[in-house]
């Protein structure tokens, strides 16, 4: 009862950040100045060469069309109760489909790679700075430290850059800037040879998301299972003459796993950012290069969305690492409990 009054509570929590995230995103729409049918009228003086004001009334029309001459407050409503009621989240200009069209394709492929790269990235950080704390000053922990400091300082965009240069130049690799090969394309089910054929596609992307994750994951779970290792309560274990491995495995290690656990909902903004970063410079077909297409465009209504949903989808992850270091800890649930 206690862990779902706890859950209710950070739910609860949640809702007036919601908002505030979904007024953010609506002012992206209106961050911009001019809007897509500013775009369409410079197009169509560069292609016919018609002035503005030839194109002015048509304009008006396509700004009433499109509700961009209501007041902001009005799109607001429309755009937001749109999205509650029905999952809609307008409709993109420049592709004249609707936005969830746009980017369903893509945004589950982002939001699958994050979710790879998080999981796999803080399970091997938290296992390599086990070792590592276990080992101190030892050679495992010195090339540790190694990986950690280069995963951390090195951008990765970098790393893609390189590694893109050995696909195209050195390898000769037909795997390059698409998700699937030509013969799975068309081939609307999954199955273990299209999946491993994906993997051998966006296999950079994993791989630089893992390890700049895991560094970091990986010099946090060092430094705190070393600090846990010399508190009082773990030499009093050690005094009761239980081995060192009991006293790590089940009084060192849980109680240092608690800030990896509460860093894992800031981590999936992270590793969202790597990934649309990766995606842009090797031209995988996710929500990376939509994202700068849709700016290049003014398709704000794109922009917008995306940023909403990855913003939903990061408070849903913080959710989860409040709720799993609730089961860790009954002192997290209870300090809640007492404070409301």
């Amino acid at each position: 009862m206690g862990l779902l009054v706890f859950l209710v509570q950070r739910v609860l929590a949640t809702i007036p950040l919601l908002i505030g995230i979904s007024i953010v995103s609506f002012a992206l729409i209106l961050a911009v100045p001019g809007d897509f049918v500013d775009i369409w009228m410079d197009r169509t003086m560069a292609m016919t060469g018609q002035n503005r004001s030839d194109l002015q009334a048509q304009a008006d029309a396509m700004r009433a069309s499109m509700g961009l001459d209501k007041p902001v407050w009005v799109q607001y409503w429309i755009w937001a109760s749109g999205i509650v009621t029905s999952w809609d989240f307008g409709t993109s200009f420049f592709y004249n489909q609707p936005v969830t069209e746009v980017i369903g394709n893509r945004l589950p492929r982002s939001i699958g790679i994050a979710i790879t790269a998080l999981i796999v990235g803080q399970i091997t950080g938290a296992l390599l700075g086990i070792y590592a704390a276990m080992n101190q000053y030892r050679l495992g922990d010195n090339l540790a430290t190694i990986v950690a400091f280069l995963g951390i300082v090195i951008p990765k965009f970098v790393i893609a850059l390189v590694i893109l240069y050995f696909l195209a130049f050195v390898w000769h690799s037909p795997y390059i800037g698409a998700l699937n090969s030509a013969e799975y394309v068309i081939q609307d089910h999954w199955s273990f040879a299209k999946l491993w054929d994906m993997f051998k596609h966006v296999w950079p992307v994993l791989l630089i998301s893992i390890w700049a994750g895991q560094a970091y994951t990986l010099r946090m779970m060092r430094g705190n299972l070393l600090d846990v290792m010399n508190t009082q309560y773990v030499e009093t274990a050690r005094a009761k003459g239980l081995s060192r491995r009991r006293v790590v495995m089940l009084h060192a290690i849980p109680n240092a796993l608690h800030p990896v656990i509460m860093n894992m909902g800031t981590r999936f903004d992270y590793m969202i950012k790597g990934e649309l970063e990766i995606a842009i410079v090797l031209a995988i077909p996710t929500i990376g290069p939509l994202i700068l297409g849709s700016i290049a465009n003014r398709d704000m209504q794109v922009i917008a969305a995306i940023f909403l949903i990855i913003a939903v989808i990061i408070v849903i992850g913080n959710l989860v690492a409040d709720l799993l270091l609730a089961l860790l800890d009954p002192r997290v649930r209870q300090a809640t409990l007492e404070s409301a």
